[in-house]
């Protein structure tokens, strides 16, 4: 399996390049972007495509414990499964930001399909912590 499978898309937010045209990724660059569009987007977003990207949104004003983390884990990887054919997932890990209270890190161990190049990518989800509120885990 070559590069043809990975392909070249738009890049995101769109730009252009330095010639005026419109800006593309490829290669590696171009799946972490597919994996950033994916998570970015809420179910409804997109009149077209209804049912496209990830309900982590849902979570915005959950608390920020244990059971949120492993459902955002949950969606995180329903969502990939289903929006990103050239991955395959190994796992989707949910840590919290020692600083900042608010902070989900949502880390994504994947390997790119009919490679054996193991990859990561760290998407911060922001929740709205309650005032007063400490963190009992």
């Amino acid at each position: 399996m070559g590069q043809e499978f990975i392909g070249a898309g738009w890049a995101f937010p769109l730009r252009t390049d330095r010639t005026g045209g419109i800006a593309l990724v490829h290669d590696q660059r171009e799946i972490e972007e597919s994996i950033h569009l994916i998570l970015a987007t809420s179910p409804g977003e997109r009149p077209m495509r209804p049912e496209f990207g990830c309900a982590v949104h849902d979570y915005v004003f959950a608390p920020a414990d244990a059971a949120t983390a492993g459902d955002i884990a949950y969606v995180v990887r329903v969502a990939l499964n289903r929006w990103e054919p050239r991955i395959d997932l190994e796992n989707v890990l949910v840590h919290f930001d020692g600083v900042d209270d608010g902070v989900l890190l949502i880390d994504i161990q994947y390997t790119i399909r009919g490679t054996n190049d193991p990859r990561n990518l760290v998407f911060p989800f922001y929740v709205i912590p309650r005032n007063g509120e400490e963190r009992d885990y």
